[in-house]
């Protein structure tokens, strides 16, 4: 535990907010909607904005959207071969009290911390917004910062340095992802398949977007059980 996240921690965990307010944080952490629900319609509305740069900016929400599944797996891989890290809730060192609820919070016991999946998610995402439209990806960013991440270290989930780490791997992704070196090798030959074969690629493009809200829980819940039923 370093000083860095000692000292955000109690700044956080100092802050006497109404009960009801702690309620609607607690809420929106656990929402699909506001993890990044509102993120994926800005893609939306980028991909079908008539614009002189169509085809770039088709590209460039193509390879945000390779992005952002890319920062998933990488975020549950290192969180998984990483050494195990204890959410600051679970942590009786730090003798904090968080607002989280506890059954909240009992499902995340056998995950670790460090870097934190939803910060190299949604960071991901905002970040491409970002290069094709500025000043609403800079509320995205925002967005994310301030609705996504944030709380997640106010409820105790995370330790802010699991948040910026996730933030600036996401970044990473992105910026590498968008380059036109790899961007051209990448998007451009999957945009010609969209062109190509509308129906289909709108059918997958939901089912992505879908999965990339839900952070693919329900199909991994699906997985483990099936495992569990055939040990």
């Amino acid at each position: 535990m370093n000083s860095f996240d000692t000292v955000i921690l109690e700044a956080l965990t100092r802050i006497d907010l109404p009960p009801l307010l702690n309620h609607a944080i607690r809420v929106m952490a656990g929402l699909y909607t506001f993890k990044g629900y509102c993120l994926i319609p800005l893609i939306v509305w980028i991909w079908f904005q008539p614009n002189e740069r169509r085809e770039w900016r088709r590209e460039m929400m193509i390879a945000t959207v390779a992005s952002g599944l890319i920062a998933l797996a990488v975020g549950r891989l290192l969180a998984r071969f990483l050494p195990f890290r204890q959410r600051p809730i679970f942590n009786p060192d730090l003798h904090l009290h968080f607002a989280s609820s506890s059954l909240r919070a009992a499902g995340l016991t056998d995950f670790s911390s460090f870097p934190s999946d939803h910060a190299m998610l949604w960071v991901a995402i905002a970040v491409g917004i970002f290069l094709v439209w500025r000043f609403v990806g800079a509320l995205a960013i925002l967005y994310v910062v301030l609705i996504i991440c944030l709380p997640r270290a106010y409820l105790g989930y995370h330790y802010p340095t699991d948040l910026i780490a996730g933030g600036v791997i996401g970044v990473a992704i992105t910026w590498l992802m968008t380059r036109d070196i790899i961007r051209k090798r990448t998007a451009k030959p999957a945009l010609r398949l969209v062109t190509r074969f509308p129906g289909p690629s709108a059918a997958l493009a939901f089912l992505v977007c879908f999965e990339l809200v839900t952070q693919f829980d329900d199909l991994l819940r699906l997985t483990h059980s099936v495992l569990h039923a055939m040990s």
